[in-house]
């Protein structure tokens, strides 16, 4: 994915006749009334918000029908980075994470597949040569230190119950 770009989730099903749709793969605090989205090459403004954060429903500003919402279903919805909220200390972007090389001190582990949310912590899925994935939960027991710009996170294998 672009380097600028966020993913806000993806349009969904539609929601009655007027254009909107229910956004999968939320993510909230981008999903707000009046927000500026991009459907493939296109700016969209969040006309409508309705729903809850967990199924939310949005109708944006150039889809005005059930069949205009039908026709970008499964498209992603991109919010520009430099119009995202900011970021508390220890919070970070899954795409910023994804990529990056997972060590346990000097001991290579893997590299970050994707952040997946699960209902009590988001897990990163770390892909492994020669093994199975691992998952690290973001907790502090788990996660020793992330580096985005180092493009490293370090990890306790022992913690994990997979170092000797």
């Amino acid at each position: 994915m672009n380097e600028g770009w966020l993913s806000a989730g993806r349009v969904g099903r539609a929601h009655g006749l007027d254009g909107s749709f229910y956004v999968t793969r939320p993510r909230p605090p981008l999903l707000v009334l009046g927000a500026t989205l991009r459907i493939g090459d296109r700016d969209h403004e969040i006309v409508r918000r309705a729903g809850t954060d967990d199924k939310p429903i949005v109708r944006l500003d150039g889809v005005g029908s059930r069949e205009a919402a039908d026709a970008v279903r499964g498209e992603d919805l991109l919010f520009a980075r430099e119009a995202a909220p900011a970021l508390e200390q220890d919070e970070y972007w899954p795409e910023d994470l994804e990529g990056c090389a997972v060590t346990d001190g000097d001991i290579a582990v893997g590299v970050v597949r994707r952040m997946v949310g699960y209902p009590s912590v988001d897990v990163l899925e770390v892909e492994r040569d020669g093994a199975d994935d691992l998952l690290v939960p973001m907790v502090r027991d788990a996660i020793r230190s992330v580096d985005v710009a180092a493009r490293r996170v370090d990890v306790s294998l022992a913690f994990l119950r997979e170092g000797d």
